[in-house]
């Protein structure tokens, strides 16, 4: 007896078929920036645009790491707390362009001293990474796709972080 329907041989050839439709669509040739009025000149500006939304991103993760560093030193007990966040955004910094990239880059003025409270300096650390966040966010308007991507990537983390050095400060013994 003939089996009525769909096997599993026809979807996966049929998803397949669909796959590598999709894939040679996306690889067809665009405009060429060389031959389009104005075209080199666009994408000098675009990536000029690029590399400073980067090392303004950079920047920011550098003074971020700084507080970080800054409230486990005035803090020694948030270390086990704030030690992922802070390689999190060690990492970002390294995604960004790295300690290269900081180095060339205008020096961030040092960040405020931690408050005394433990509990007011993680705050205070998640009110920044917020801030950061928002930045970045609003960044990815001017930003080309794949830093756009990048920044997005930052900015969730850089909310998610905010959100647990929130829940930090009021689980934080005073």
């Amino acid at each position: 007896m003939r089996r009525t329907g769909t096997t599993r041989r026809a979807a996966l050839t049929a998803t397949g078929a669909c796959a590598l439709g999709a894939v040679l669509a996306g690889c067809g040739d665009g405009p060429d920036d060389r031959t389009a009025p104005g075209g080199a000149d666009a994408r000098a500006a675009a990536l000029r645009r690029g590399t400073a939304l980067r090392a303004a991103a950079a920047r920011d993760s550098a003074s971020l790491l700084a507080r970080y560093d800054g409230v486990v030193a005035a803090h020694p007990l948030t270390e086990a707390g704030l030690a992922p966040l802070g390689a999190a955004v060690r990492a970002h910094l390294g995604a960004l362009g790295g300690p290269a990239e900081k180095a060339s880059a205008s020096p961030a003025p040092a960040p405020p001293a931690a408050p005394d409270d433990v509990r007011a300096a993680l705050k205070q650390l998640a009110a920044e990474e917020r801030r950061v966040a928002d930045a970045r966010a609003t960044a990815l308007l001017t930003a080309d796709p794949e830093l756009a991507r990048l920044l997005a990537s930052i900015a969730a983390a850089g909310a998610a972080h905010a959100y647990l050095l929130t829940e930090l400060a009021k689980e934080t013994p005073a």
